[in-house]
């Protein structure tokens, strides 16, 4: 009978996924999603191969597991970070710090392009992680046209482009470069959305 870790059968599984999450993680960002297999997440987790299928039935849905709890991490803490910021400015000043500095595994890691190894409802299923962190950006910049701090505008499109933005930007590692590049990136955000 395989070990239990933790207090009980729940805790067992919550740390099983975690390990396995976290085994996905190291590997993506040494190797890539394309070249590793669930053996080797298995052995990184330091689990059986056997016990990665009762949790995930394939890779993908490993995947998507992972991101699905990536994102729920975040959303909790951008949630907690917009908690007591009243305005939109500064609302969309703390959502540009806090896009900046998630780590994005899943689009960072060596190998190919997420998009063309993976199937067409796992695609879907990832672009509906990033509706959910969109959401918030919608409502944020919804909320200053309401408000009049923001000017009238297309809100999607505005989003849209916001969030080009932030995906593919690189933050340099150290001071004074990394917030030089922060507060070049909330300005830039801020004029675009029409406020400086």
């Amino acid at each position: 009978m395989p070990k239990i870790i933790g207090g009980s059968l729940r805790e067992h599984r919550e740390q099983t996924r975690n390990r396995l999450f976290a085994a996905l993680s190291t590997l993506m960002t040494e190797r890539g999603f394309d070249a590793i297999s669930f053996a080797d997440i298995a052995a990184a987790a330091g689990v059986g191969r056997t016990a990665v299928y009762n949790h995930f039935p394939d890779k993908e849905a490993l995947l998507i597991g992972f991101i699905g709890h990536e994102t729920e991490q975040y959303l909790g803490s951008l949630q907690r970070a917009l908690r007591d910021v009243d305005d939109p400015v500064s609302q969309l000043q703390t959502y540009v710090r806090a896009q900046l500095g998630l780590k994005r595994v899943f689009h960072l890691a060596p190998g190919a392009d997420l998009r063309t190894v993976l199937s067409r409802s796992s695609q879907q299923r990832l672009r509906d992680h990033v509706v959910q962190v969109e959401g918030i950006l919608t409502n944020i910049i919804a909320t200053g046209v309401e408000q009049g701090v923001f000017p009238a505008q297309d809100v999607p499109t505005t989003v849209s482009l916001v969030s080009g933005c932030l995906q593919g930007k690189q933050i340099p590692e150290r001071d004074p470069e990394r917030t030089a590049a922060i507060k070049a990136t909330e300005d830039f955000v801020l004029r675009a959305v029409g406020t400086s």
